[in-house]
């Protein structure tokens, strides 16, 4: 019967969480208002989730608190990856989710004992570690890519405004005004 309520549980707590992702990934970066309503249905989403668990006890209980909190935090640090649409706020999202998961996986190692929770748990942290180095990884690269455009685009308008240079008057304000347009100078 356990077994039952907890595969219930996660999968009502994965339903919401990837309804809330989508919604999350369909909004517009940096509203507001979307973002507030996701936060507050990652928290409706949460309690409601926790109130299942309540009828469970020992570890089953904690693994499912740990994933209605896993799910709570996800939904929440997606709503503001995608509020505030840095790399750096996607990092932290990954990190953060990471980080939940690991949590979650570490409550489930409880069950174990000796050498196997050893692995478990062992196991655990290098999928934490692994998801947090490749967060890190794809920033970098996300940023390296950025500033390499930015560096293209300039030297771009650099050779326009140059061919600029020989028109004289109005010919000349409109080739580069038409290459500032252009190259976003």
């Amino acid at each position: 019967m356990r077994t039952i309520k907890i595969s219930a549980v996660a999968r009502a707590v994965a339903l919401c969480v990837g309804t809330l992702a989508f919604v999350a990934g369909a909004q517009a970066a940096g509203d507001k208002a979307v973002y507030n309503d996701a936060k507050a249905s990652a928290k409706a989403t949460y309690e409601s989730a926790k109130k299942q668990c309540d009828a469970m006890s020992g570890n089953a209980k904690d693994v499912c608190v740990a994933e209605a909190k896993a799910a709570r935090t996800k939904t929440e640090v997606q709503a503001e990856a995608t509020y505030k649409d840095t790399p750096k706020a996607r990092e932290h999202a990954i990190h953060e989710s990471a980080e939940a998961d690991y949590k979650v996986a570490k409550e489930r190692c409880d069950d174990k004992t000796g050498n196997d929770k050893d692995v478990c748990v062992k196991v655990a942290k290098a999928t934490l570690v692994r998801n947090q180095a490749d967060a890190k990884a794809t920033r970098k690269t996300v940023d390296a890519k950025m500033d390499a455009s930015k560096d293209k685009r300039e030297a771009d308008y650099k050779v326009a405004a140059e061919k600029c240079d020989a028109m004289t008057g109005d010919a000349k304000s409109a080739c580069v005004a038409q290459a500032k347009a252009k190259y976003g100078m």
